[in-house]
C-alpha cells in the first residue's frame, strides 16, 4: 500500500465522512440498527452517536489501521460495547448467520468486489436479519449518469477506490437481499456525487 492509500485517503475520508450533510442520514439509518451488529467501513467511529440503545454490540470492520486507531479513541467517549476489527468486507471474519444487522453508510462504493462483500454480509446475518443502508451511486438520470460514467475512472483514483457509478439497489437485490424499504434522490451537491439510496433489505 503506497503513501497516498495508507497515510492521505483515511486523513481525507475522516474529514469527508464528518459533513453536516450527512448527519441526517446517520440518524435514520444508524438508529435502526439493533442486537449484534457489524458496520462495514466503521472508519473513524462517526456512527457511534447515532446508535440507540437497542444496539447490543457492535463489530466495526475495516481494512484501515489509521482509521480504526482514530476509531478506538472514539470508542472510549461512547456507552457502547464495540469490537473493532482490521480486515476485508470480501473475507469477513465472523460466523455464519450470527449477527442481527449489518450496517453501510457509504461503504459499498469503494469495495473492490462488491458483489462477494454482499454476499457475505448475507452469510453472516441471521434468518430474517436486516441490512441497513445509506450510499451514493447511480443516478437515474440519463445526463447525470453520462457525467458519473465519463468521471468514474479519475473520481476512483483520486478518492480511494470510490465509484460513482454503482447500481446500489440492483446490487443488493442481486446478492440474495429483499428490498423492504428503499428512498432514493439527490443531496446537496454535484449531482454526479450526490444520489443517494437509503434502506433496508432481508437476509432472507
Amino acid at each position: 500500500m503506497g503513501f497516498y492509500q495508507e497515510r492521505i485517503i483515511p486523513y481525507l475520508v475522516q474529514r469527508s465522512m464528518r459533513q453536516e450533510t450527512l448527519v441526517a442520514y446517520r440518524e435514520r439509518v444508524v438508529s435502526g440498527a439493533v442486537g449484534r451488529i457489524l458496520e462495514i467501513g466503521i472508519g473513524s467511529g462517526v456512527n457511534f452517536r447515532h446508535y440507540s440503545n437497542q444496539a447490543k454490540h457492535v463489530i466495526g470492520l475495516d481494512p484501515s489501521a489509521k482509521l480504526l486507531a482514530i476509531a478506538a479513541e472514539a470508542d472510549k467517549r461512547t456507552g457502547l460495547s464495540v469490537e473493532l476489527v482490521k480486515g476485508s468486507a470480501e473475507v469477513i471474519p465472523i460466523e455464519d448467520k450470527t449477527m442481527d444487522t449489518v450496517l453501510t453508510t457509504w461503504t459499498l462504493c469503494s469495495i473492490s468486489d462488491v458483489n462477494r462483500a454482499l454476499s457475505e454480509m448475507r452469510r453472516v446475518l441471521k434468518p430474517n436479519g436486516r441490512l441497513l443502508f445509506v450510499e451514493h451511486g447511480l443516478s437515474p438520470d440519463d445526463k447525470v449518469r453520462r457525467w458519473q460514467n465519463r468521471l468514474n475512472p479519475v473520481w476512483k483514483r483520486v478518492a480511494g477506490g470510490c465509484n460513482l457509478n454503482r447500481a446500489i439497489a440492483q446490487l443488493i437485490e442481486v446478492a440474495g437481499f429483499r428490498l423492504e424499504r428503499i428512498d432514493t434522490g439527490y443531496m446537496k451537491g454535484p449531482r454526479p456525487m450526490t444520489f443517494m439510496y437509503e434502506g433496508s433489505a432481508r437476509s432472507a
